[in-house]
């Protein structure tokens, strides 16, 4: 997607080149060098009491239920943006976040980077933006959840493997 939309150098407009060296591209005018840029995302499983936190977003299929992400904003730390993720969204405080594992996402440009967390304190309150619904479901209860491919899946699995 980027290599279509970079031609021209957005400094001097001279046409742009692949580097031979790495994934970058070269001007040909002033020698600036490009980088795809990259969009830093937060995905995060919170716990309670056994139960894992599960959402539906508005944008979803029908009752596909995931765990909770959102954009890293600038300035941000990743754990700020976990916590901060998590109020917006379904109004409650986590603690205890740890790092789990990423993901290339095609957004595009993205990078998906993977938490576990687990909740500190409040009620669930899903904002009705993005998300319509929020509930605390056990292991054996789970509702419709993302295929094996993404890391949201991945990050249920654990919770489940974790569980028995």
């Amino acid at each position: 997607n980027w290599l279509r939309h970079a031609r021209f150098c957005s400094s001097c407009a001279a046409p742009l080149r692949p580097k031979e060296e790495d994934k970058g591209l070269l001007c040909e005018g002033c020698g600036r060098v490009l980088y795809a840029p990259l969009h830093p995302a937060v995905i995060v499983a919170v716990e309670r009491e056994g139960k894992l936190l599960l959402a539906h977003n508005s944008r979803m299929a029908a009752k596909r239920y995931s765990v909770l992400a959102g954009f890293v904003e600038p300035g941000e730390t990743l754990e700020h943006t976990v916590a901060r993720e998590i109020m917006e969204e379904v109004g409650i405080e986590v603690q205890d976040i740890r790092y789990f594992g990423s993901q290339s996402w095609p957004f595009p440009c993205s990078l998906m980077l993977g938490f576990t967390a687990r909740w500190k304190s409040g009620e669930l309150r899903p904002d009705g933006f993005e998300l319509d619904e929020a509930d605390w479901f056990a292991p054996d209860r789970l509702p419709e959840i993302p295929q094996s491919i993404s890391i949201s899946r991945r990050l249920i699995d654990d919770f489940v493997a974790r569980m028995k």
